[in-house]
């Protein structure tokens, strides 16, 4: 068996870190098994009321984390079909099917934000910010790791904590096998690195320092090459095709949704994914159709096929420096479709991530997720004996879920796991439900029932 061989083996692991010996056999894969786990979890349905771009909208077309997850899913599964066919037919690979791959990369893909907070991206730089400011950082004596965890919070590292922790938090976790969670794992790194290391110490990060040794369980029976001790891994290959796979989706997707709702003009959209369908596109077929949005549709579809066939490509001819872990960057930016991809993402930029209703919510979202943090941590604070607790503080205590707290309705002993708790806490929420919980506990709103 070649090098190749042998690694792809690995890479392709159905071990259950920290799980028992599972049965084999049956209709499903274990991977198959791994997304029919991640489909009935609260976490993922949660995700229906989870802003995408256009937070909270009233149109029951627009996309939410929801459908945008089931989309990369259905775009990952068939990305990941491809890449394997070829893959197995070049190594000679035995027992494993291209329907593996497709299966992996659909999970991952499937779960890739079940850790995003509520109103999106804003959402992440609204618990960032909040920690930044607060000075309770400053009153521990925390690693650097730690301080960073919360100083450049990371919805990737949340949603490797809710599969492995905090989903069925008494199991813990949904023991997906190693080849789905590292596929998901698109940042395999600490949030803080060693000094004077290569890495880019301001990007983002796939596990918080209270998951650390999860994460090396994972990383080592996925096989992944150890960069940097407990701190920096290889991707997994498949990490590369759910980040095309989520790219493609979101790109795409915020475009067509963008021309729906009137943030960018129909013939403007219509270019942009011309353009990237390139010679896929039937141009007579095309030329019949005169409803904006069944043209858009169209073209958003082959836009999506095409890019899928062009990161195969890229995938495939680079394959030993993907392995090796020596390829820099990312599938669609070493493709023929990159320039077509920056004027999308020019578009988006100046245009759809801009556009006020998205703009009024997210900021608001910094309100909300500011709010709620400055009322919990104190209250943790209080309960853990740093200071009296008041009335108002014991009140808040007895609402913060007993998953979030140690036995006894207590407050962990740690300030780190306090705060990443009550983070954990707040992060889980949908964006109806913080906006609902801020207005009850600022007494804006008063329960009904």
């Amino acid at each position: 068996m070649s090098e190749c061989s042998e690694r792809w083996q690995r890479f392709l692991s159905s071990a259950r870190p920290g799980a028992a010996a599972a049965p084999v056999g049956g209709e499903r894969t274990p991977f198959q098994q791994d997304y029919d786990r991640i489909v009935f979890t609260s976490a993922f349905r949660r995700l229906k009321d989870k802003t995408q771009v256009f937070p909270l909208s009233k149109s029951d077309y627009v996309r939410t984390r929801l459908t945008h997850s089931l989309e990369a899913s259905c775009v990952g599964r068939s990305l990941g079909g491809i890449v394997g066919r070829e893959i197995i037919a070049r190594h000679g690979l035995t027992d494993v099917e291209s329907a593996d791959f497709g299966a992996i990369t659909a999970a991952a893909c499937l779960a890739h934000d079940v850790g995003n907070p509520p109103f999106g991206h804003a959402g992440e730089d609204a618990i960032r910010e909040w920690f930044k400011t607060s000075g309770l950082l400053e009153r521990y004596a925390f690693s650097a790791a730690e301080r960073a965890d919360f100083m450049r919070y990371e919805g990737n590292a949340q949603g490797f904590r809710v599969l492995t922790r905090l989903q069925n938090p008494d199991n813990p976790g949904l023991q997906l096998t190693a080849a789905v969670l590292a596929a998901f794992s698109k940042y395999p790194r600490a949030s803080e690195l060693p000094e004077g290391d290569k890495e880019d110490r301001q990007g983002k990060f796939g596990f918080f320092q209270d998951d650390a040794h999860a994460f090396a369980e994972t990383a080592y029976a996925a096989g992944l090459t150890e960069r940097l001790p407990g701190a920096l891994w290889q991707r997994h290959p498949l990490a590369y095709l759910v980040e095309v796979a989520d790219d493609t989706c979101y790109l795409i997707v915020d475009l067509e949704d963008a021309a729906r709702l009137g943030f960018v003009h129909a013939k403007d959209a219509e270019e942009l994914l011309s353009n990237l369908a390139g010679d896929s596109l039937d141009t007579k077929k095309f030329g019949r159709m005169t409803d904006d949005r069944e043209r858009i549709s169209y073209l958003r579809a082959k836009a999506i096929g095409k890019l899928l066939e062009d990161a195969a490509a890229v995938f495939l001819d680079r394959e030993r420096e993907i392995l090796s872990g020596e390829f820099q960057g990312d599938l669609l930016s070493a493709s023929p479709a990159a320039g077509f991809l920056e004027d999308v993402k020019t578009v988006a930029r100046d245009r759809i991530y801009v556009a006020r209703p998205a703009l009024e919510i997210e900021t608001a979202g910094f309100e909300v997720l500011g709010g709620l943090l400055s009322l919990f941590i104190a209250a943790v604070e209080a309960g853990a004996g740093e200071r009296a607790m008041t009335t108002r503080e014991r009140m808040l205590l007895r609402l913060l879920p007993a998953q979030f707290l140690e036995k006894g309705q207590k407050p962990a002993a740690s300030a780190y796991r306090r705060f990443l708790r009550v983070a954990d806490f707040v992060a889980g929420m949908t964006d109806s439900y913080a906006v609902g919980l801020y207005r009850k506990l600022k007494g804006m709103d008063l329960p009904t029932e």
